[in-house]
């Protein structure tokens, strides 16, 4: 009996040792992962420290520019060149800054409720030059975001992104920059082919264009019969896209400004996290 005893106390024993062992092991697991999880959180938090440190260097870029020249905004301006890449503690951080004002603005289509006709033209040209079928905008009304679009039939995430680089959502009377809209966005206007809007975009590389009255008696505009409305040489609305890259890492932040109208301060829209992949800022 004493050796039986004996054998179901070692048995016991060992049973104890290999559950508090299978614990032991439990719980270095559940800290080495806690670890691992925290160095990969407090990673992420530094890329959006040097993510912050980018938009404001480029929020000081842009109110340098509203201060020097208040009413135009153009391409030749100090915010709009070529930004310098920048290397700090370890990253390379990218900066980007777009004029909003230089894509179509889905809601100006809609003025006081009534349809606007002009507006309404450009947005079937544009969508035709994007082999895309028509969307009814007006069926949605005022837009704050451009998911709303998802409304429309037919409307998938595939399509928004092929839209998302050309329109913007800004308030129904922000006019149309043609000192910043892209080639693309020029040949949506009446009377504007390709050839012609990629001339006008080598032009006003080198001069902008002071007025809309300037831009549409161009003489390379000579005969297209545009409309002058709707159509701007100023924004106040702006995009500041910063892409920071460490190692494997990489993070996108997308920041909307405002300047006011009134003191010039420029105020922050809406912040957002990007896949790295819907943005190649090129250099």
């Amino acid at each position: 009996m004493n050796g039986r005893q004996r054998g179901i106390a070692l048995i016991s024993v060992l049973l104890v040792m290999s559950l508090a062992l299978l614990i032991t092991s439990g719980l270095l697991r559940s800290h080495r992962l806690s670890l691992q999880s925290s160095g990969k959180s407090m990673h992420h938090i530094h890329l959006r420290q040097l993510a912050s440190a980018g938009e404001t260097w480029a929020l000081l870029q842009l109110q340098d520019a509203a201060n020097a020249s208040q009413k135009n905004v153009d391409l030749t301006q100090d915010w709009a060149r070529t930004m310098p890449d920048f290397d700090i503690e370890g990253a390379q951080l990218r900066v980007d800054i777009e004029d909003l004002a230089g894509r179509f603005n889905l809601n100006s289509l809609l003025i006081q409720g009534q349809i606007d006709q002009v507006t309404l033209d450009r947005w079937g040209r544009l969508l035709e030059l994007l082999d895309l079928a028509p969307l009814p905008l007006s069926q949605v009304g005022a837009l704050q975001e451009l998911n709303q679009l998802r409304l429309l039939p037919g409307v998938d995430g595939p399509l928004l992104r092929q839209l998302e680089p050309w329109v913007a959502v800004l308030p129904a009377d922000a006019a149309l920059n043609i000192n910043t809209a892209p080639a693309l966005v020029l040949r949506a206007l009446d009377g504007v082919e390709a050839t012609t809007a990629e001339a006008l975009v080598r032009q006003r590389s080198a001069t902008a264009w002071a007025s809309v009255q300037a831009f549409t008696q161009d003489p390379l505009l000579a005969g297209a019969g545009l409309s002058s409305h709707g159509l701007g040489t100023g924004s106040r609305w702006f995009r500041i896209t910063v892409q920071v890259i460490q190692g494997q890492s990489r993070l996108l932040l997308a920041t909307d400004v405002e300047r006011d109208p009134d003191t010039h301060h420029f105020k922050i829209l809406q912040r957002r996290l990007l896949p790295s992949s819907t943005h190649e800022m090129p250099r």
